[in-house]
């Protein structure tokens, strides 16, 4: 557990360190070839002034299609004449494309497109980008190209290929003497609620000896300190920007999108191990959200998730920036809080509950917390002092130890950790290490709980109980070993070791001459999920040399709830092997008549709870009698077990009940007492 919790110390170390270094001598080998960014950066100056030109020509344009738009050209024809006066070739269109008017000659290409470009806002306090759509003249075509979302951009090759094209045929021009650059290029601008189309012929024009200085300037002088910066920065950045993605990746949970468990136990042992928090009391939290599965069965897996979702959002929605929620897994979420006493700690999460339970309208749910308060280590002196070592897997664990308790139970409930807890899972701990040993060294005994006729008090029957006798642990009843090992599908073994010691003390009662009655054994319902169960029985008891018909074997009535199938096979075979089978605990569950109508058992052991209360009660003794009736219809025994009365028993004898087990006639006892009550066969 520390090494794995140093290792993975050491990667969070490593994920979150910058490596500054490695990017500084990237960018020293980028400025060698600083040569081949300047003509990158000349580029990046051209499409500056090229937008600072655009504005100007757009604006023009875009006052002309204004007049236009703001006059009615069907009643004022001279609205024509005004525009013409600007000199500025132009058309209108209508919505079919076709021209209503046109000044000077229409050279419009077919590539267009967005341009970005910036003018200054009609109230001049600031500048503004609007998104123009441009298209080409025929002279320029080529030298913008639209990219999928139809935003233009420059062709930088063509666009050099024009500028020397143009240059060279204002030199051939003798007469016309020039110093600058003209781009033409048609501005469209609709009009008329969109009804119809302006389109204004523009001029982007530069000077190109200003631009060849600025950038021969550039280039001698500060170009390759500025690409240094920029590389350095731009890399830097990114690094940092990708690292914090992958940061942001490995903490986040893919179902609630938000954090997950690996970002709780970081960050939770970050703020436990700061010295401030010694000043604060926390608490970790598992909770759970109850019959979550259920929920998916009922619904989809995809409707489950999104209900998770809402749960982690009203968890965020109740903490603080010095709190944590996460989830953790499946349905369980962790929390981190603070708090200044118990009972306001009790009081908050009994509020955020009643806000889960209300996340949806149509369905009830309930939620389990379990909570344990984080410890505050302190020095042999008794001071407080920093924690040094943390680890939120383990302050989990104790909650999740905690909200255990709680599982039994369907509605919503708060469960805090306490060190009686703590000597539970000891105590597991303890059986699960010492069980095989037990078994080994023969700790566990057999106890004998005898059956008798109620009508003659005659021994009919006796139930075989097991207890550990722990020369470590003492005196152990089945209650605080059994459930243990039955949670961990260690109970098989137990069975074999009852059913072998069980037909070992059968046989010796018989070689002494006793009259031995039918002992019935426990076998657990996961044991019979194995199909040569009866074979396996059947081959215990033969080595023990007892007979079969002593040999009687319960089977619990929880046990029907598995498969069916593999179960009435079972029973077939240990009858015909010889040996009987009961249902042991009838009454207790909620399939006891299906179970009788389709499996063949020889006994019927009314469950305890029966006699709990007053027989006296008339639909107390109608289900009794009338459980007694459909026994004997169906050609099988009954047993009352729990009975510790003498009314009881009255009552019992009357409707005919064969066998009865209880305090009234003996408790259960050791094999050698037992024996004593056995008589001698004649």
């Amino acid at each position: 557990m520390a090494y794995s919790k140093k290792h993975k110390d050491r990667k969070f170390r490593k994920l979150r360190k910058n490596h500054v270094w490695g990017t500084i001598v990237f960018c020293i080998i980028m400025a060698i070839v600083s040569d081949v960014f300047i003509s990158v950066f000349a580029s990046f100056f051209i499409t500056y002034i090229f937008d600072s030109k655009a504005a100007d020509e757009y604006e023009a344009v875009s006052y002309m299609a204004r007049m236009y738009d703001m006059s009615d050209a069907e009643k004022d024809g001279n609205v024509y004449s005004m525009l013409n006066e600007d000199g500025r070739t132009y058309f209108i269109t209508d919505d079919d494309g076709n021209i209503i008017y046109q000044n000077g000659e229409n050279t419009i290409g077919t590539t267009n497109g967005f341009l970005e470009i910036s003018v200054f806002s009609r109230n001049y306090r600031g500048v503004d980008q609007e998104k123009v759509r441009v298209y080409m003249d025929n002279l320029t075509e080529g030298i913008f190209v639209p990219d999928e979302q139809e935003n233009l951009e420059i062709d930088f090759p063509s666009l050099l290929r024009l500028i020397r094209f143009i240059d060279n045929k204002n030199n051939l021009d003798q007469t016309v003497k020039k110093t600058s650059v003209e781009i033409p290029v048609w501005i469209a601008i609709n009009v008329k609620d969109g009804k119809q189309t302006f389109f204004g012929k523009a001029g982007f024009s530069f000077s190109l000896y200003d631009v060849l200085l600025i950038m021969g300037f550039i280039a001698a002088g500060i170009a390759l300190v500025v690409i240094i910066i920029l590389l350095m920065l731009v890399s830097m950045i990114s690094s940092l920007r990708g690292q914090k993605r992958m940061v942001t990746a490995l903490f986040s949970d893919p179902i609630t999108r938000a954090h997950n468990w690996l970002w709780f136990t970081y960050k939770g042992e970050q703020i436990l191990k700061k010295k401030r928090s010694l000043k604060t009391e926390y608490a970790v939290i598992d909770l759970v959200f109850v019959k979550y599965r259920n929920y998916c069965v009922c619904h989809s897996v995809s409707e489950g998730s999104e209900m998770l979702c809402r749960v982690d959002k009203i968890l965020r929605n109740n903490i603080d920036n010095k709190e944590l929620a996460a989830h953790y897994a499946s349905a369980n979420f962790a929390l981190l809080l603070k708090f200044s006493d118990r009972e306001e700690l009790q009081k908050r999460l009994e509020k955020i509950i009643s806000q889960l339970e209300q996340i949806d309208s149509d369905h009830k749910f309930t939620f389990h917390l379990g909570v344990y308060v984080v410890d505050k280590p302190k020095d042999k002196n008794g001071k407080t002092v920093k924690r040094k070592d943390v680890d939120m897997e383990i302050e989990y664990n104790n909650a999740c130890t905690a909200r255990s308790t709680l599982v039994d139970n369907d509605n919503s409930g708060i469960a805090f950790f306490d060190e009686e807890l703590i000597e539970e899972q000891k105590w597991i701990d303890k059986v699960m290490e010492n069980y095989s040993k037990a078994i080994e060294n023969e700790e566990f005994i057999v106890y004998y709980q005898p059956k008798y006729d109620p009508k003659t008090d005659e021994l009919r029957g006796v139930e075989a109980l097991i207890r550990w006798d722990s020369p470590e642990f003492g005196f152990k009843s089945p209650g605080t070993f059994i459930p243990i090992l039955e949670k961990n599908g260690l109970i098989p073994e137990i069975d074999h070791y009852m059913i072998t010691h069980v037909s070992r003390d059968q046989k010796a009662w018989l070689d002494a001459g006793l009259k031995c009655v039918p002992a019935s054994v426990n076998v657990s319902r996961a044991h019979f999920i194995e199909k040569d169960l009866a074979l396996q029985i059947r081959e215990a008891v033969d080595d023990e040399g007892a007979p079969h018909e002593l040999i009687e074997i319960e089977v619990t009535e929880s046990a029907f709830f598995d498969d069916k199938k593999v179960m009435i096979d079972t029973i077939r075979q240990l009858k015909e092997f010889g040996f009987q089978v009961s249902m042991d605990d009838f009454g207790s569950g909620y399939s006891s008549l299906n179970s009788l109508k389709d499996m063949p058992l020889d006994v019927l052991k009314l469950d305890a709870e029966f006699f709990r209360g007053d027989l006296n009660d008339d639909r107390g003794e109608i289900v009794v009698s009338e459980a007694i009736k459909l026994a004997k219809n169906l050609k099988m025994l009954t047993v009352a077990e729990g009975v510790e009365e003498k009314e009881q028993v009255e009552f019992l004898a009357k409707q005919g009940c064969d066998m009865i087990q209880g305090y009234f006639y003996a408790r259960p006892m050791p094999k050698d007492e037992f024996a004593q009550r056995m008589t001698k066969t004649e």
